[in-house]
């Protein structure tokens, strides 16, 4: 296309120097020209490589567009004056230089396009400070735009249409502004900040469709993100990587495949009022010691991926203060030495499994938060991990507050609410202490607390609590005044007692004072050799139990089959190959765990196992937070068990009615693999309810193959109630005073016996109760007789619940 001429006049008010000229070429025209010149140029295409030394304005003669700059090589237009530039198009095809090259100067750019395949569409270097407005770069063979080496400017309504690499690159002590611009389309970085000194700050503008990360900043670099958009990336939405510093306020990054916001190597963010959401990793994720972000009425919410929300590891550092953190798989989790996060006034609900996470030696410090609608409110999971949850609330999930595996956190004042299992759930060697704490509307236990875990409790309460509100195992947990709304008298709660040190040789409840077995390897790491007793007196202890008379008879079955099994071998006979693994269905305080503890003795003396010990589970224990790591903690769990029996306690809680997602059953398929590929090595027990129990078998085609029978363990009669509690004050030196028996039996028979009832716990509980109120009753006696001391009266019951 030919080109029209370029008109250069000077509009000096001054008839002295107002002239006017026509020239053929623009490089003519600009010789010409002078500070304070006009050329208005002709439409058409110029063949030309522009150098714009002189404070000029050019415009079109023909209005936007119309004038093309179109070099064959090299950089189209060159920009080193305070030059005033309207409405070019300008097209480069130098793959090794700019399209539009502005060094130097403070011009003025409105309306330019630049359509090019070149190294960089518009760069700006040397200190230059351009104010550029409606422009827009297409360049899908390189970066849209560079600014390098000092330079800055102001950029308004401009737009990266297209990039071959970053949209926006700023760096070498780059100080530009942004304003309402939009860059999209980029096959880099949408904006790449890098280098000690350079710095950008962006106001209004959007960043999308593009691929790679969103807003990238590096070594040293700062930015500051008010009102911006971020959205549509194929890589991480924000990402901060060595000593970079980013401020956001007021910004929204959503629809992000990867993380929304990834930091690390003593990076810091500050997010201020902004929105994070739809993302498929991370929402935040913080790596590194020195790097940190400081969230203020920010909310993070509605992943689309199975990670946690808020990712925090390796020595960083989480703040959140009046945050939000919602409808996402977990929401904040804390791991490794010197991590911590503080955590304000904030909500996290709507969790489809853990609020919080803390784990490997890492600290929170979580003060007057909400949690509500998760799987687990807050989860201690290891040695070394721990912190403050101080006037927490938490309320409608399944487990309010797990510890695990040595963990040790502090509670204060904090509720636990409608929780489907425990309150508080201490596992494997876990303590915590507890302080002011209360538990209300359980379906399970308020503070459950096993494996002999040393927790303190201090001032704590439970409140309709369907399992009880405290179960602890020996030797337990440290308490002080602490209460349940179960009363004690008619107008006094009832005081929860200090859990009683076992020694040698003595048993509690389901023992019916029989000797006590070996203890149960049920924390992680406990893996306790049992000391070999010979098959008959451990079936003494067997017998030695109350009630469960056809418990005793399948068992006995199974010992005789197996022993008589491996007796055919021995004989070089074929011998049967019985399954091992067993069902054991029932009411709670029936005695299972205690019958599972004696079959892996059995099973060991007969040589059938090479341990024998217990490894106690739950569901807590086998189940993981993310993809993958739910058959992880199952193979440990069926590894510590190795030689002897894993029990799984309240197995059909790996198979939900409205699983969804969830990972139990991931961890049944586990179980069943491991089962079939170590046979030998491992005996399964299952336990649960009844009709729960058969929704667990029918969750895998292979579950209910593997177990070789179902044993049902049967309700306490009042009569076998009787017995235990006799057999207990027996042990304690108590005597049941005249009368004390028949009441006994008319307390157990009047007894509510719901699903929850406790069986054998309640007698436990019973006796407990009786003592306290014996306790009660002599404090005041001055002189008491030793018979007084032993004997146990009727008015020594309990009220009736």
């Amino acid at each position: 296309m030919a080109h029209g001429v370029v008109q250069v006049t000077n509009p000096s008010s001054s008839r002295w120097r107002r002239r006017t000229g026509e020239y053929d070429t623009l490089a003519a025209a600009l010789e010409a020209a002078t500070d304070g010149d006009v050329l208005t140029v002709g439409e058409g295409t110029y063949r030309e490589n522009l150098v714009v030394d002189r404070a000029v304005t050019l415009r079109c003669a023909g209005g936007p567009g119309t004038v093309r700059i179109s070099p064959p090589a090299g950089v189209a237009v060159t920009i080193r004056s305070a030059a005033v530039v309207h409405d070019l198009q300008v097209e480069g095809q130098d793959a090794s230089a700019a399209a539009l090259l502005v060094e130097g100067g403070a011009p003025e750019l409105t309306g330019v396009r630049i359509s090019t395949r070149s190294a960089v569409g518009l760069e700006i270097r040397a200190g230059a400070r351009p104010t550029v407005r409606l422009c827009s770069v297409d360049n899908p063979a390189g970066v849209g735009i560079s600014v390098l080496d000092g330079g800055g400017g102001l950029f308004e309504e401009c737009e990266v249409v297209a990039a071959g690499q970053s949209g926006i690159a700023v760096r070498g002590g780059a100080t530009p502004r942004l304003e309402r611009c939009r860059v999209h389309h980029t096959s880099g970085s949408g904006l790449s900040v890098t280098g000690e000194n350079t710095s950008l700050e962006a106001v209004g503008c959007e960043v999308f469709e593009i691929r790679g990360t969103g807003v990238q900043l590096s070594a040293r670099a700062t930015a500051q993100l008010t009102d911006c958009r971020v959205h549509r990336t194929t890589g991480d939405g924000i990402s901060l990587d060595t000593d970079a510093v980013l401020a956001l306020a007021d910004c929204d990054i959503h629809d992000v495949p990867e993380n929304a916001v990834d930091l690390r190597a003593r990076s810091v963010l500050t997010l201020t009022r902004c929105t994070v959401r739809r993302f498929g990793r991370n929402g935040l994720s913080v790596w590194d010691p020195g790097t940190r972000v400081d969230a203020n009425q920010s909310e993070i919410h509605d992943s689309t991926g199975d990670y946690p929300a808020v990712w925090v590891s390796d020595g960083a550092v989480a703040i959140l203060d009046a945050c939000r953190v919602h409808d996402v798989p977990d929401a904040l989790f804390v791991l490794d030495r010197g991590s911590r996060a503080d955590v304000v006034d904030s909500d996290f609900d709507r969790i489809r499994n853990t609020a919080v996470s803390v784990s490997d030696g890492a600290n929170v410090q979580l003060d007057d938060c909400r949690i509500r609608e998760a799987a687990t409110g807050a989860w201690f999971r290891d040695h070394g991990s721990g912190g403050t949850l101080a006037e927490v609330t938490i309320d409608g999930t399944s487990t309010g507050v797990i510890v695990t595996k040595g963990a040790d956190p502090t509670l204060e004042r904090c509720t636990v609410t409608d929780p489907s299992e425990a309150g508080v759930y201490v596992s494997a060697e876990g303590r915590g202490t507890f302080t002011s704490c209360r538990v209300t509307g359980s379906r399970g236990f308020g503070f459950h607390i096993i494996d002999g875990c040393r927790s303190t409790l201090t001032r704590c309460r439970t409140e309709r609590c369907a399992r009880g509100g405290y179960e602890f195992a020996e030797p337990g947990p440290v308490t002080e005044d602490c209460t349940s709304d179960r009363a004690a008298t008619d107008d006094a709660p009832t005081p929860v007692p200090e859990p009683v040190r076992q020694t040698a040789g003595q048993s509690y409840g389901l023992l019916g004072g029989a000797p006590q077995g070996p203890p149960a390897a049920t924390g992680a790491g406990q893996d306790v050799r049992v000391a070999a007793r010979d098959s008959e007196d451990v079936l003494a202890d067997l017998d030695a139990l109350v009630g469960l008379d056809s418990v005793k008879r399948e068992v006995r079955t199974l010992i005789d089959l197996i022993s008589v099994g491996r007796r055919r071998e021995q004989a070089g006979l074929k011998a049967p190959s019985p399954r091992r693994h067993l069902v054991f269905t029932g009411s709670p305080g029936t005695g299972k765990t205690t019958v599972a503890r004696l079959y892996g003795e059995i099973l060991a003396s007969l040589g059938v196992l090479e341990l024998g010990h217990l490894v106690e589970v739950a569901r807590v224990d086998l189940v993981g937070e993310h993809i993958g790591s739910t058959a992880i903690r199952t193979q440990e769990a069926f590894e510590r068990a190795r030689g002897g029996v894993l029990f799984i306690d309240e197995a059909y809680a790996l198979a939900p009615e409205d699983a969804g997602r969830d990972f139990g059953r991931e961890a049944i398929d586990t179980l069943v693999k491991l089962m079939e590929d170590h046979r030998e090595a491992v005996v399964v027990i299952v336990a649960g309810y009844t009709a729960e129990m058969e929704r667990f078998l029918s969750a895998n085609p292979g579950v209910a193959s593997r177990f070789s029978r179902t044993i049902t363990f049967g309700d306490y009669n009042s009569d076998e109630l009787l017995r235990i509690v006799e057999s207990q004050a027996r042990e304690h030196q108590y005597q049941l005073g005249e009368d004390t028996a028949e009441a006994l039996l008319k307390y157990f028979t009047a007894l509510p016996k719901g699903p929850a009832f406790g069986n054998g716990r309640a007698a436990r509980q019973t006796f407990e109760a009786m003592v306290e109120r014996h306790a009660v009753r002599l404090a005041h006696v001055a002189e008491p007789t030793h018979e007084e001391l032993q004997l146990l009266y009727p008015e020594d019951l309990p009220n009736l619940p």
